[in-house]
């Protein structure tokens, strides 16, 4: 016999599971049954790598599949697996960590089944009436979401902090009395600027947002998109966002969930891999907000940056 033959079995085994993407798409298929596609959207990869991995762990008996028109569905069923392999399932599902992309596969994956869900009831709602889809061909399908921006009060002053192109400002500013645009970079404002410089209620302020260019209590609401993981000091970026609303007012903060993604510091200056909202929660309550609601944002198709979540925090109201 050769050297090591007896342990044949069990290395060819370990190499098959010594794939990350491959343990992360068990613990998915562990929990739920999904088409190819669907699992690439969770594990936020290509559908042609995802397919390559999935045939691996098929022809290796870990997951199982079946057809159902022109999807195939794959599951791990760790019951219909050999003692051996399932014994070894258990030990390496113990030791995983349950946050970094495994917290981000999992939220992805509830927007996955959410999607599926809707899009079977837009499906018997065609059926039924097709309205949506007659509402789609007049109307499009942004109107809605922008719709619902009008219920803003007309009259708040808006502080869209980190403004980078203006993207923010410009869907505010026709709503409300004014928005001060404030960032730290002066091309950043310059671009702003351009593209808002039809927008006579809009006001430019360069400062960073660890000291806001900004007055005590001044602004009814603040917006800080994608801002956080630049900034160093984010305890001195909380106070400041006390600092400048009024009491009762309210700031949001839109960012990412704490992911692995290292590339993003050497590539774009990330200073955090994204945030747990709870820590932020913590933060914006020594800074005197006394109420916050986080609501994950919805994973687009064909997005492939880690997952979001928008973060309100009220300010302590005046006696």
């Amino acid at each position: 016999m050769k050297p090591g033959a007896a342990l044949s079995p069990m290395i060819d085994r370990l190499a098959v599971l010594g794939e990350p993407l491959r343990l992360r798409a068990l613990c998915v298929l562990e929990s739920v049954e999904l088409s190819v596609g669907e699992l690439a959207r969770v594990l936020a990869s290509p559908q042609s790598t995802v397919s390559r991995h999935l045939k691996v762990l098929a022809g290796a008996g870990w997951v199982t599949s079946r057809s159902e028109r022109t999807a195939t569905y794959y599951r791990l069923t760790p019951d219909d697996l050999a003692e051996p392999d399932r014994a070894l399932w258990v030990l390496l599902r113990s030791q995983m960590d349950r946050g970094g992309e495994l917290a981000a596969d999992e939220r992805r994956l509830t927007q996955v089944l959410a999607d599926r869900q809707t899009d079977s009831l837009s499906f018997f709602g065609r059926v039924a009436g097709a309205w949506d889809a007659v509402r789609s061909d007049l109307f499009g399908e942004r109107f809605t979401g922008e719709a619902l921006l009008a219920l803003i009060h007309p009259d708040w002053v808006v502080a869209d902090i980190g403004c980078g192109t203006g993207n923010v400002a410009d869907l505010l500013a026709p709503l409300v009395a004014e928005v001060i645009a404030v960032d730290q970079s002066g091309p950043m404002l310059d671009a702003a600027r351009q593209r808002l410089a039809g927008r006579g209620n809009v006001r430019f302020e360069c400062g960073a947002i660890e000291s806001l260019p900004l007055d005590d209590e001044s602004i009814d609401a603040a917006v800080c998109a994608l801002v956080l993981h630049h900034v160093e000091e984010i305890e001195a970026a909380t106070r400041e966002l006390g600092r400048v609303v009024r009491p009762g007012a309210v700031a949001l903060i839109i960012d990412m969930y704490a992911h692995e993604q290292t590339e993003f510091r050497s590539q774009m200056g990330h200073k955090h891999l994204g945030f747990d909202p709870g820590d932020l929660e913590g933060l914006l309550a020594e800074a005197g907000f006394v109420r916050t609601r986080v609501i994950p944002l919805s994973c687009e198709t064909g997005a492939n940056g880690p997952g979001l979540f928008a973060l309100a925090a009220w300010k302590e109201t005046m006696e």
